[in-house]
């Protein structure tokens, strides 16, 4: 079981529009509703591909229950901690031929203190039993950073394996609690390691993790960074670098790299760890999620098939040999 760990999560509204024009009226051809937040395209994302998947959600108000109503349809299973207020609500605009977003997100409400322990403790509840927890995406407003280290050692107190995706100081304090793997996107890379090379970023992080992975008596760790049409960088538990690509773009890259942390973890699953294989079903599934509108609204027999297309290479001191 994969059990997502979402904190913040939003609806997240889509409008498809020609043009966005600063000051002007816009008339949307389509608007996408979705389940958002980080935390929950990744487990969409990864219930779509045929995970068992549970979404470990804080949730407030009617649009909290109207985030809980559309994961029903949708066939995620939830464990939610209801808080006082409203949920968040994102808002996007993208011209369909380009994709590129207009965003603007809400921060969220700030949980009370009893509340915030409530859906701590219903992490460590959860993660029992799971295999995987993802901590994915913001923590509320008012939650401290250190709040993911937190809840990295709760799910491997459950007996789970942990992965980071965030940002920041958040993105910090989790590695602190020496995670299994880390995944985050080039930006958020080089933001914690100065590396502005996606690959040099990835051995960096790697390093990074392997280090307080081994003073705190755990095994290697797995380090991923996604450079978007660039493809992936890995290094794997063995401390190789691998680069995948596949010859597919689309015009919605957003949810992109949920997609491709969701469907990860549905091929460790599946492969039982086997990190090639798992690595192609991501950055297919990343990829058949840019080409349709709204986040990790992928389609999963287009995910499984460009997976096949995926090249992965070593990277050798320079040299780039195909696996």
């Amino acid at each position: 079981m994969i059990a997502v760990i979402s904190a913040n999560p939003s609806i997240d509204k889509l409008f498809l529009v020609d043009e966005v024009r600063l000051g002007a009226i816009h008339r949307p051809q389509e608007l996408v509703v979705t389940p958002g937040g980080k935390g929950l395209n990744v487990a969409r994302a990864a219930r779509t591909l045929g995970g068992d998947v549970l979404a470990i959600a804080l949730l407030a108000g009617h649009a909290g229950q109207w985030i809980a109503d559309a994961l029903l349809e949708q066939g995620v299973r939830t464990d939610i901690t209801w808080a006082t207020g409203e949920t968040r609500t994102s808002l996007s605009a993208a011209d369909p031929s380009s994709g590129r977003p207009t965003e603007f997100y809400e921060r969220g409400e700030m949980p009370g203190p009893d509340t915030w322990e409530s859906y701590v403790t219903r992490v460590s509840d959860s993660a029992h039993g799971a295999r995987w927890v993802p901590l994915s995406g913001s923590l509320p407003p008012g939650v401290p950073a250190t709040a993911s280290a937190d809840l990295i050692e709760r799910a491997r107190t459950a007996g789970a394996r942990t992965v980071v995706d965030q940002r920041g100081a958040a993105l910090a304090a989790a590695l602190g609690a020496a995670p299994d793997v880390i995944k985050v996107n080039a930006s958020e890379a080089r933001e914690l390691t100065g590396q502005a090379d996606p690959a040099a970023a990835a051995l960096a992080l790697h390093e990074l993790l392997a280090g307080r992975r081994t003073a705190q008596g755990f095994g290697p760790p797995a380090a991923i960074v996604t450079g978007g049409e660039e493809g992936a960088f890995m290094v794997d538990p063995d401390g190789v670098l691998w680069h995948a690509t596949v010859d597919a773009r689309g015009p919605f890259p957003t949810g992109s790299g949920d997609s491709f942390l969701g469907a990860l973890l549905v091929g460790l699953e599946e492969t039982g760890d086997d990190w090639h294989a798992s690595l192609a079903l991501a950055l297919g599934a990343a990829a058949a999620n840019a080409e349709q509108a709204g986040a990790a609204l992928l389609d999963p027999r287009r995910a499984r098939t460009l997976a096949g297309q995926v090249r992965i290479a070593r990277a050798d001191a320079g040299a780039v040999a195909v696996r």
